[in-house]
């Protein structure tokens, strides 16, 4: 087993830079998760760990070999695609004993490793059949297979569950997890999917135009957002951002249509904003219908403007002057589109980043 660094890693095409400069640490046994929107970089970084991608500077290390100039086969890494990539003429025994095969492996060990990972998958039963006969959930899990056998010293999967529908993603995201934790292989996972990083990674690190955002627990980046990109990007329903200016100096914020007062750790941390300026982050499950117990609670009017029922919860998109607001409310309510309806904010609960830049301000 082996963790993965990162140190000053770059990535251009030509004039155009893919990652700008790349520093990460995944220790040894960790579920790292590689997230953000399309182009970002996370792939590009996945494939540079694979060496299928050159780095353009900065160096990668498995455990404490560097291996900038290794060729994909001597990384002692296993990789699972998108699009499964098994070959179609083949078995799924087949499948999966081809590399070791390819390595010379003696045929009973071959063998072993083959039927041990089909039956952590759950698909022994289906070693004799051909790829085309395999749905997509299927299919995956003979990719994921494939890796397994050749027990590596770190698992790279790019985006391998975007081609399922969306109830099999959960279910192999669980799957996923699960072999993972029984495995303890150092694991990369990259999607542009949040909610799969939050439910599968140890860690998730964040990426934005090539550049890393945050690196934390998904706690981390969804309670302590680094800044306002963050913030939005992890959750869902997004965070509310909120323009306004300190006012009363600095004991509360105002702005079009609200004036939240603020609690004293608040006041401190705006206190360190570069300007009077403020953005203040109100997450859609602290914006609440009625009286919270022992809550400090400030009044908002919203405009209506759509009302998506879920069942277990109600989201409601409204409009606070020119400001769009979403909350998650219970599933009882159902307030009518064009027509006013009273919410409040649960006061200490409120994100505030800086106005210029968008960085969370902290005491």
């Amino acid at each position: 087993m082996a963790g993965v660094t990162f140190t000053d890693i770059k990535k251009s095409y030509g004039d155009n830079t893919v990652i700008n400069s790349l520093d990460l640490e995944i220790k040894d046994q960790e579920f790292m998760v590689l997230v953000g929107p399309s182009g970002c970089g996370k792939s590009t970084a996945l494939r540079m760990v694979a060496g299928l991608e050159e780095i353009t500077g900065g160096t990668i290390a498995i455990g404490d070999r560097v291996v900038n100039d290794l060729a994909p086969k001597e990384r002692d890494i296993a990789m699972v695609f998108q699009s499964y990539a098994l070959y179609p003429h083949m078995t799924i025994r087949q499948n999966m004993a081809f590399g070791l095969q390819i390595r010379k492996m003696d045929q009973s060990e071959i063998d072993q490793r083959v039927n041990s990972a089909a039956e952590i998958l759950g698909i022994t039963q289906l070693l004799d059949r051909k790829p085309r006969a395999l749905s997509g959930g299927q299919r995956q899990r003979v990719a994921v297979g494939r890796a397994i056998v050749r027990n590596p010293s770190v698992f790279l999967f790019d985006e391998p569950l975007s081609n399922l529908d969306a109830k099999l993603r959960v279910q192999m995201r669980a799957e996923i997890s699960k072999l993972q934790h029984r495995l303890q292989t150092t694991t990369i996972y990259v999607t542009h999917d949040q909610v799969e990083a939050m439910t599968m990674g140890d860690r998730i690190a964040l990426l934005k135009d090539g550049d890393l955002q945050q690196v934390g627990t998904p706690l981390e980046l969804y309670s302590q957002p680094a800044n306002s990109f963050v913030a939005t990007f992890i959750g869902t329903p997004p965070m509310n951002l909120l323009r306004a200016e300190l006012v009363e100096d600095g004991a509360a914020v105002s702005g079009q249509g609200f004036r939240l007062p603020l609690n004293d750790t608040q006041r401190a941390a705006a206190a360190t904003a570069p300007g009077r300026e403020i953005v203040v982050g109100i997450r859609p499950e602290h914006v609440v219908h009625g009286a919270t117990e022992g809550g400090r609670t400030a009044p908002l009017t919203l405009e209506v403007e759509i009302v998506e029922p879920l069942g277990h919860e109600t989201i409601v998109h409204g409009r606070l002057g020119s400001e769009l607001i979403t909350a998650s409310l219970p599933p009882d309510l159902s307030p009518r589109p064009l027509e006013p309806f009273e919410v409040r904010v649960v006061l200490d609960e409120l994100h505030l980043f800086a106005g210029e830049n968008e960085i969370r301000l902290t005491p």
